[in-house]
């Protein structure tokens, strides 16, 4: 026999500021289900999770938990007022002698139970409502945006623990990795309405693509069929005035309908415009090394980064990410070694403490104010690029609504913040990107945006971030950092590193060494693999020959510009689409050949 749900949502509307944020919600939550639930940032998921938690009351529409299930809500900002622990707060409720479940969860999310509240970051306290509610285990967890302020290895440990897990959950995470690797059906919160798909986040783009079209086309026809009926009211009402009464009221209807239709929310148009190119050699660092007290953050690390390279920084939080990032771009002096940067080097950073906005200020008085230029904030117009805006024009291409212009910046969401910041660095050229986690609080669809453009960019990209399917869809090279002062450079992105710790790893544990018999030399471990003559030469041409695709792809992407030459000289057109495809090809593998060598050189 079925088992009933364990939790059941009827008929549910709910209005805010006059405006329906969702109605007519229906949902079933079984035991052991793993919901995804997306939508846009602003879209009402957050909203949706609290009405199912029982933490926001329905205009209308009833809400059913079975008899004995329990229901766990992962807040977003804990009260911990009354604890003086974080440990305390996370004990709170948990019954006696499960203390080691919160050790566990502790130990996993890397969290300071003996921290007090009131010296506790924000992403702290995220993490003890996480540690807390992963400890009590109630029967259906919601958990919103529990990747937040995790890093790499927590979030590997969150997702490992869920998998174990026998609880039901929906989770609420712009995280694609992790959605795929949990979900198995999907909630779609766009435009008030709510879909459900049974199939996890896999297959949610997919799913969302198709909904898009057959949207445009219903549309598309509604159009048609409004502009024939338009004509006909025109034309031929007069003649049939009586008899056709009933087909005008249904052009009314449609009128009506086709009027109360939600556009779609469009993405940001954000763009970045690199400046004038750099040299080539754009950071040469020498056997840079850097301590902070007893830790060692890096030592005796060589790298050279070429123009137009994306370079992403991995590893755990503390591990030194920025620290060695910082001293790449010239921000921090190593201890010893040296940096040398290129020459005609204009950086735009993103800051991921955000260091640059003013929780005071407004966001007109945040993008026109020019403190190198002595610019104040009471200008209308921000140079965007070189060319002149104006500034409320300028925030609505970054989704922020006119009377958001002159609201202060601490009012905004963490997306909204991220995106003020991407505004900010966009508005200037540069040819050196330096971001620091800007994939934080970014819905998938921007995401997807600022992935494209950095793809764009002419530019070199430096990048750290703990999003795995970001950095696999971006980097050329990874810089790994554990935290014990070494720094490895692998080729690719996350899944790439992984691939290839896997592949140097030994397949049988290493037997322990036996001790050598007198008069017996122990054998001496093999020597590092030396460079060939024919190698070396190899090494030193390559850079050239890069150079030399580089350049016939420019012209290419020139000559292939003509908006004409598709029509007038297709066979032209074809042939040097397909020489461009080839010399991408070719420069891909010359580029990869060279890392190699300069890996092996390095040995």
């Amino acid at each position: 026999m079925a088992r009933p749900p364990f939790l059941t949502l009827s008929d549910i509307s709910l209005t805010f500021g006059g405006n329906p944020l969702f109605n007519g919600v229906g949902l079933t939550v079984h035991a052991g289900a793993r919901i995804c639930l997306v939508g846009r940032n602003g879209s009402g998921k957050s909203t949706l999770l609290k009405v199912i938690a029982g933490e926001v009351e329905p205009d209308s529409g009833n809400r059913f938990v079975q008899p004995g299930v329990s229901v766990g809500y992962m807040e977003q900002h804990p009260d911990l007022s009354d604890y003086a622990t974080l440990g305390d707060f996370t004990l709170s409720n948990l019954d006696v002698g499960q203390e080691y479940l919160v050790d566990m969860a502790a130990e996993g999310l890397k969290l300071n139970l003996d921290q007090a509240p009131s010296a506790a970051s924000g992403g702290e306290r995220r993490r003890a409502a996480l540690a807390k509610i992963l400890a009590e285990s109630p029967d259906l967890m919601l958990l919103d945006e529990p990747t937040n302020h995790l890093d790499i290895e927590a979030i590997g440990w969150l997702e490992s623990h869920l998998a174990q897990t026998r609880d039901a959950f929906i989770l609420i995470s712009h995280d694609r990795a992790f959605l795929r690797n949990l979900t198995r059906s999907t909630m779609w919160v766009d435009r008030g309405v709510v879909r459900q798909n049974p199939v996890g986040f896999e297959g949610f783009e997919e799913w969302r693509d198709k909904t898009f079209e057959d949207e445009d086309m219903q549309r598309h026809k509604m159009d048609r069929l409004l502009k024939a009926e338009g004509r006909w009211a025109v034309e031929g009402i007069s003649a049939r005035r009586k008899r056709n009464q009933g087909r005008v009221r249904r052009l009314q209807e449609m009128r009506q309908d086709r009027g109360a239709q939600i556009m779609r929310a469009g993405a940001a148009k954000m763009a970045f415009e690199a400046g004038p190119k750099s040299g080539k050699r754009v950071i040469e660092a020498t056997g840079i090394s850097k301590v902070f007290g007893d830790k060692t953050i890096v030592k005796d690390f060589d790298m050279r980064v070429l123009r137009g390279e994306r370079i992403a920084f991995i590893g755990p939080n503390g591990a030194g990410k920025t620290t060695l990032l910082n001293m790449l771009i010239g921000q921090l002096e190593p201890d010893s070694g040296s940096v040398k940067l290129g020459t005609n080097l204009i950086p735009a950073i993103f800051d991921q403490n955000r260091s640059s906005l003013n929780p005071k200020a407004s966001l007109w008085d945040t993008l026109t104010e020019d403190k190198d230029l002595g610019v104040s904030g009471r200008n209308d117009q921000i140079m965007v690029r070189g060319q002149p805006k104006h500034v409320v024009g300028y925030l609505k291409e970054f989704l922020f609504s006119e009377g958001q212009a002159r609201g202060p910046v601490g009012a905004l969401s963490g997306g909204e913040k991220a995106r003020l910041l991407l505004a900010q660095i966009m508005a200037k050229e540069s040819n050196l990107l330096v971001m620091d986690e800007p994939t934080n609080d970014l819905d998938i669809e921007t995401l997807d945006l600022l992935q494209e453009l950095l793809d764009d960019y002419s530019g070199t990209v430096m990048l750290v971030s703990h999003d795995r399917d970001f950095l696999d869809r971006v980097a050329q090279r990874s810089i790994v950092m554990d935290g014990d002062g070494s720094a490895v450079i692998y080729a690719g992105g996350y899944s790439d590193y992984q691939a290839q710790l896997k592949a140097v790893a030994p397949e049988e544990p290493v037997e322990p060494v036996k001790s050598v018999k007198a008069g017996k030399p122990a054998e001496k471990p093999k020597a590092a693999q030396k460079m060939s003559f024919k190698q070396e030469h190899r090494r030193k041409e390559l850079p050239a020959v890069i150079a030399r695709l580089e350049s016939e792809i420019a012209k290419l992407e020139s000559f292939m510009a003509d908006p004409e030459l598709f029509t007038k000289f297709p066979e032209k057109f074809a042939k040097a689409s397909d020489g461009l495809t080839a010399r991408h090809i070719t420069l891909s593998d010359a580029e990869e050949e060279w890392l190699a060598l300069e890996e092996l050189a390095g040995q």
